[in-house]
């Protein structure tokens, strides 16, 4: 089991105040890794840094819409917790907009949140002053960026680019002994699928439920396959786009 062993290291984890970016901490946390917890919500980081195991984890408050300041901002955070050995970019925004009702403010909003921060973490994260070697950084995207469901193109658009992104960047940074790697989820049970269903009548969500063969997820699924993909046991893995949807795609 030693290859799941995150004594000793150092993971940052976006998005981590809530659904798959708080479960994916306490998971890391559980497997000794220190955290860096990065949200905008402190009251709600602060209580997942309340629930983590082990000693030393770091909260973060940043908002990851100011792309441009966040090489500036990691050299700061690395200051005091040392080398990073992973990155976990969780945070992201739905967005369900009809064609019809669709504005390009609509588009440059969630393609700043869900794909430039993405892009501008991973640059920061190369530095030597930034990121430990080997390092590995785990990208999430989803299931809508490789199937197709009306309603919901701004997203789908997103999620396609990390899919593009991580495949790319997997191969730019491999000379400097970076992995790069995606979850795909499909419909996982957090506080944004809440916030989707509430907008949805009982015949809809029962076909989304019914189209995933295993159910759906729970944000414990996501982060243990995170983990995986973290961890050294995925040493030889680097480009992948791991699903994680009970069964959706094969529908």
């Amino acid at each position: 089991m030693a290859m799941w062993d995150f004594y000793g290291k150092t993971i940052l984890v976006t998005g981590a105040s809530s659904g798959i970016g708080a479960e994916t901490a306490k998971v890391l946390a559980t497997l000794g890794a220190r955290i860096v917890l990065v949200a905008r919500n402190q009251e709600l980081l602060h209580q997942v840094h309340q629930s983590l195991s082990g000693e030393n984890h770091t909260l973060a408050v940043f908002d990851l819409n100011q792309a441009s300041e966040i090489s500036t901002w990691l050299l700061a955070i690395t200051a005091k917790t040392g080398l990073i050995d992973g990155l976990v970019h969780c945070a992201g925004i739905h967005m369900a907009r009809p064609l019809r009702f669709l504005t390009s403010e609509n588009m440059a909003d969630i393609l700043k949140v869900n794909v430039t921060s993405g892009l501008m973490l991973a640059k920061a994260f190369r530095q030597k002053q930034i990121s430990a070697r080997p390092g590995s950084i785990v990208l999430l995207s989803s299931v809508m960026g490789v199937v197709g469901q009306a309603g919901v193109t701004p997203y789908a658009v997103s999620k396609g680019a990390v899919i593009a992104a991580t495949k790319s960047l997997a191969v730019e940074l491999a000379p400097e002994n970076i992995r790069v790697n995606a979850v795909l989820p499909g419909v996982v049970k957090t506080p944004m699928s809440d916030k989707l269903f509430d907008m949805m009548s009982k015949e809809q969500i029962a076909l989304i439920e019914h189209a995933h063969l295993l159910g759906l997820g729970e944000s414990i699924d996501v982060a243990n396959s995170i983990a995986f993909l973290l961890s050294d046991a995925a040493k030889w893995i680097t480009g992948t786009c791991l699903t994680v949807d009970g069964g959706y795609t094969a529908v």
